[in-house]
Formats: structure tokens, C-alpha cells, sequence
């Protein structure tokens, strides 16, 4: 493979990946196309199935088995407090749950170049495609233009949650990302990575401008499945942004887009809503309602790009890397007790004396389909902006429609809902127990402002991390240090 001296996200494999034939059928191909035949740039946007198989390359892009394929969700749980370390091994995260990278850690190097050789594809791609506009139709156009959009938007929104400082610290003030939207082409080396960083607030504004422009591009009913973002899942990935900057206005402006305005709660448009048993949610290639975009994984996808989520969470058909902290939200009642009746106890298995997580069940290669949105995490952002803006009323109602999908006659405590502090602090926990090993627990501590907990268990410690220490944040990755004169470290 060719290797670019200065431009370190593995740029050449995008641009390659751009300019391949693949399979011209998202749904037989979940996502991940399989090149046929080289060609030549200029060939690459020629004909609708050649287009449609750059669109294809997008998604595979951000499923990288480094990126939303897995290890950003993996990621994003283990530095919680959720899980414990079971097999202590650097290849699968230990220095992560540890809170010990360094500018050179793995984990930290490849997540950055995933994500941001995921964008390049997309800048490549929106290059070729407005050059090409006339070998699609207008409608078409603006699918992938809004698809590809999203996409970005998406890679952003978690490398700057990542290596960034929360929004809500200092409104983001603080050194965000390079924001890299012009297309990198160049495989000769030539070319230049110099970019100095964006503020999070910037990134946070494009992030937003590209969610809109998406929005207005999107069809308004998902195709192939769960497998292609539509308007709704905009929509979400929105309300998911101004949540992480404490905009509840915000948030209750795109949710009440996707919620109607009494029970049963569901989308006006688009079809997304509830499944009536989350089990139906897990089963592993799950397409359904509440899928706003759900990640495919087949055997034939190549080797070692797997999500692998099965393999950390679950002892078994996976290696039981990580087991659920018994004082963690494993303690709450729902999923622990012995009266609870809560259907989510089912994601949950006792082998010997600990317990493993088991939303992710398919066995070697590891192929679940990887949950990106989904709609019940829609109803809880709703939940909790109502909660933080003082309507107490809709933020119950939403929280008992989470709740009672999986414990039908449930009821809470008059004193865990009765005051604003207690509902809000009962809407955190919910979405601690519906989206447990989904990716959200790190992100959640971060934009309430709070510090990353200690956790401990046979096989090691790990110490708190105040808001306020080095490591609170990932370090920027060394190769972007080294290959970037205008990048500057976090402090």
C-alpha cells in the first residue's frame, strides 16, 4: 500500500476505496462491497451503480472495526464505570479502562485515523458526485449528498467528544479538531496536513450545519433496511448534539419532530417507534422501527473489521474480555433484583460470580449489527429536556413508555420522579439501563460534567478521573502530532 509521508489518515486507502467497482446493492451487500474491478478516478462516478457503490464505501468507512464498528462503542463503555476488566490485555482496551493512554496508545492512534480517513471518503465523494450530478437524478443527488453529510457529521461529533473538552465546560471555548472539509487526493506525498485546530464550538457549528443540510435531503422513509440513514436519523443525531450542549430548547424542537404529542408514542412520519419487546431489538441483524441506523456485519466482511462486541461483552459465544461491574448500573434494581420483571434482565448472564452483558450475541466473526440510533434513546433525550426545562409532566410520560416497553407494570417511587432533581436524576438512570453497552456511558459522564468513576475488581483498579485531570480527555494522536506543525497537544 502506498504510504503518504505527511497526510497520516490513511488518505490513499480512501481515495483507493473511492475509485473501486463494488456491489451496486446496499441491501445484498449490507454496506460492505466487495471491489470487483480497479478504475481509473475519472470512471468512478460514471454510472448510477457506480455512484451508489461510493455511497456504500461511505458507510463502510465509518464501520471500520476501529470506529462506530466497535471499538468507539467498546471504548466508550469501558472508560465508565460499567464494566470490569476480566482478561487484562492491552489488545482489548486495558490501558482504555485503565485511564492510561498516551498520544501513542493504539487505541488512540487508530480511532483518530479511522475517523478521520471516514471523513476524507466523504469529502472525496462530495467532490465527484456534484461533478457528476447529471448521471443521477435530482432526488437521488440529494439522498447521497444528505447520506453523506450525516456521515460526517457523525465522525465529528464523536472524535470531538473524544479528544476534545465537553461543550458544556466553557461552551466551547476550548481547542476542538482540524476541520478537514476539503477532499485529500493526493497519493504522491506532496500534498500538505498542516491545519491547525478548530474551536469545539466550530466543530459543533458544522456538525449542525451538515445535520441540516442532511435533513432537508433525506428521504422521509428509511430504505434497505436499517441499514441507510433517512430523515429521522438526522433528526435523532441532532437532538443527540444540542443535548451534549445542554440546548434542551433544542433537543425538544428535533424530538418533537419524531415524537407525537400523545401515546403511543411514535414518529408522525418516517414509521420509527418502539418495538413492543426490546428483545426483538438484540436478536443480531435486527432492521426494524426502532433502528434509525443500525451498522450490517457479515461473515464476508474481511477479517479482523468485525465489531467484535460480543467477543469483550459476553463470555460466551465471545472471550468474556469485560464483565458488568456489580456496582455499577448492574446494581439497579431492574436489572438485578429478584422480583424485577424487567425485560432487560434477559441481556444479562451469570457464569461463575460475575455477570456479562449479552445484547451482542452472534458468535466468531462477531457479525451484530451495531447500534448507532435507535428510537428509544430519541424518547429519553425528549424525557430529559423536558425534565431540565420544568415540564414534568411530559418528561414522566416519556419515561414510563421506555420503561414499561420492558416492565409493563411498573411503577416508580413518588420520590424518584416527584421534583425536578429526582425526575432528571431518574431519567439518567434509565438511559444508564436501556442503552447499557451501547457507547453512550463516557459521553453521558461528560455532558453532565461529571468525573470518570473508580472501578476495581480481581484483576485490577482503576482510579477516578476528576473533570479537571490531563486524562479526563484522550490525548490528540501522536502521528497527527508529528505529521501536523499547526496541531498543538491538549494540555
Amino acid at each position: 500500500m502506498i504510504t503518504i509521508k505527511k497526510y497520516k489518515y490513511a488518505v490513499n486507502a480512501a481515495v483507493l476505496a473511492l475509485t473501486m467497482v463494488m456491489g451496486s446493492s446496499c441491501t445484498k451487500d449490507l454496506l460492505t462491497p466487495s471491489p470487483t474491478t480497479s478504475i481509473i478516478d475519472s470512471k468512478a462516478f460514471d454510472t448510477p451503480a457506480r455512484i451508489l457503490s461510493q455511497v456504500n464505501g461511505l458507510y463502510a468507512g465509518v464501520k471500520s472495526g476501529q470506529f462506530y464498528g466497535g471499538r468507539y462503542v467498546i471504548y466508550n463503555e469501558i472508560r465508565g464505570e460499567e464494566f470490569i476488566v476480566n482478561k487484562p490485555n492491552g489488545v482489548t482496551g486495558l490501558d482504555t479502562w485503565n485511564q492510561n493512554v498516551n498520544s501513542n496508545t493504539n487505541e488512540v492512534v487508530n480511532l483518530w485515523s479511522a475517523a478521520y480517513t471516514a471523513i476524507n471518503r466523504v469529502n472525496v465523494f462530495l467532490v465527484g458526485l456534484n461533478a457528476n450530478l447529471s448521471k443521477v437524478d435530482a432526488a437521488t443527488a440529494n439522498q447521497y449528498i444528505g447520506e453523506a453529510e450525516f456521515l460526517r457529521a457523525l465522525s465529528y461529533f464523536a472524535l470531538v467528544q473524544t479528544y476534545a473538552k465537553p461543550y458544556v465546560f466553557d461552551s466551547g471555548a476550548s481547542p476542538g479538531l482540524p476541520l478537514r472539509l476539503l477532499a485529500e487526493t493526493d497519493l504522491t506525498g506532496a500534498g500538505t496536513n498542516d491545519l491547525a485546530r478548530s474551536t469545539v464550538a466550530q466543530v459543533y457549528t458544522q456538525i449542525l450545519k451538515d445535520l441540516d443540510d442532511a435533513e432537508t435531503k433525506l428521504s422521509a422513509t428509511q430504505a434497505n433496511g436499517a441499514f441507510r440513514a433517512f430523515k429521522n436519523t438526522a433528526i435523532a443525531l441532532k437532538a443527540r448534539v444540542y443535548l451534549a450542549q445542554a440546548n434542551y430548547a433544542k433537543v425538544l424542537t428535533e424530538t418533537n419532530k419524531l415524537i407525537s404529542a400523545t401515546a403511543p408514542y411514535q414518529s408522525p412520519t418516517g414509521g420509527s417507534k418502539l418495538e413492543s419487546s426490546i428483545a426483538t431489538v438484540f436478536t443480531g441483524s435486527y432492521t426494524g422501527a426502532e433502528a434509525l441506523l443500525f451498522l450490517p456485519f457479515t461473515t464476508s466482511d474481511a477479517p479482523g473489521t468485525q465489531n467484535q462486541l460480543a467477543y469483550y461483552f459476553t463470555s460466551g459465544p465471545g472471550n468474556g474480555e469485560y464483565y458488568l461491574n456489580p456496582t455499577g448500573i448492574y446494581a439497579n434494581t431492574a436489572l438485578s433484583g429478584t422480583a424485577s420483571t424487567d425485560a432487560r434482565k434477559g441481556f444479562i448472564t451469570k457464569v461463575g460470580t460475575v455477570n456479562y452483558l449479552t445484547k451482542y450475541k452472534t458468535p466468531s466473526p462477531f457479525t451484530d449489527y451495531v447500534p448507532v440510533l435507535r428510537y428509544s434513546e430519541v424518547l429519553l433525550s425528549a424525557a430529559e429536556a423536558y425534565a431540565r426545562t420544568g415540564d414534568l409532566v411530559n418528561a414522566s410520560a416519556l419515561l414510563n413508555a421506555v420503561r414499561h416497553r420492558s416492565d409493563p407494570t411498573f411503577t416508580f417511587d413518588p420520590a424518584d420522579i416527584g421534583s425536578q432533581a429526582s425526575l432528571i436524576n431518574t431519567i439518567l438512570t434509565e438511559r444508564r439501563i436501556e442503552l447499557l453497552g451501547e457507547g453512550f456511558r463516557l459521553t453521558d459522564l461528560f455532558r453532565t460534567g461529571q468525573a470518570l468513576p473508580a472501578k476495581s475488581g480481581a484483576q485490577g483498579n482503576s482510579p477516578a478521573v476528576a473533570v479537571t485531570a490531563s486524562n479526563y480527555i484522550w490525548p490528540i494522536s501522536g502521528v497527527e502530532l508529528q505529521t501536523n506543525k499547526l496541531m498543538q497537544p491538549n494540555p
